[in-house]
């Protein structure tokens, strides 16, 4: 049998594989925790998901359930993304912890800031789409007109919050992706500078278009930290790059 030809670290590709497993296992047993424990304090974490709709909604904030699985599947949703936010610097930790072997070593002191400012700019995008969610509902209750009662079905209200929430954190890990690229030099602090009018745009179009809620508060709650962080991106590159 052909050995595998070893990679910069001095692994082979089976050495690899099993330390993907490794991680994946790792990650799947704490996100299982963590979610076990949502599930059991469901109550605690259904209110604090369900301040945003009684804010836009005062007085009459209830969920109309009429399914009779939609309470279990709600408070799996709740408990799963629960154990995922603070299963989170775990996941990122063995995220970078597996691409570390193939760094050089100028590249892996800068692992733990990496992962430091993941979880920092993640979660401030799920904190920013919490108290934007509220002005959402509003939005959204307001434009169906005054004729309407609203009575939202859990697992939808939640799918929507939920979704809004991850998709700000996931995009609020714009400025880490644009230094790390800077740092192994894919891109340059001058090449971003430079073409900052298209990308002022793209953030602009992209936010309108990933915005769950379609509402114009939220779409700028997500464009503007967007566009500073480019900036930002840059000003940190050029720094680190001296």
């Amino acid at each position: 049998m052909a050995k595998f030809r070893r990679a910069e670290s001095g692994m082979t590709l089976a050495e690899h594989l099993a330390e993907l497993r490794h991680r994946f296992l790792v990650m799947a047993v704490t996100i299982t925790v963590f979610a076990f424990l949502g599930f059991i304090f469901y109550p605690n974490l259904l209110k604090i998901l369900q301040n945003p709709y009684c804010a836009a909604v005062p007085g009459h904030c209830k969920f109309l359930v009429t399914n009779p699985l939609d309470g279990l599947t709600l408070r799996v949703k709740i408990a799963f993304f629960g154990g995922f936010l603070v299963s989170l610097p775990v996941i990122l930790w063995q995220v970078w912890r597996f691409v570390t072997p193939g760094l050089k070593a100028k590249e892996r002191r800068y692992i733990v800031p990496f992962v430091t400012a993941s979880i920092v700019f993640f979660s401030a995008g799920v904190v920013v789409a919490y108290f934007s969610f509220g002005h959402a509902i509003h939005f959204l209750k307001a434009i169906g007109g005054s004729t309407l009662m609203t009575e939202y079905n859990p697992n939808q209200y939640l799918t929507l919050f939920l979704l809004m929430m991850f998709i700000f954190g996931v995009t609020f890990l714009f400025p880490v992706v644009l230094l790390a690229l800077e740092l192994v030099n894919i891109v340059t602090p001058a090449q971003l500078l430079r073409s900052w009018r298209y990308t002022v745009i793209a953030i602009t179009v992209a936010s309108a278009v990933f915005t769950p809620s379609g509402d114009p508060l939220s779409m700028l709650a997500l464009a503007i930290p967007l566009v500073v962080f480019y900036f930002l991106a840059i000003g940190v590159g050029k720094l680190l790059g001296k």
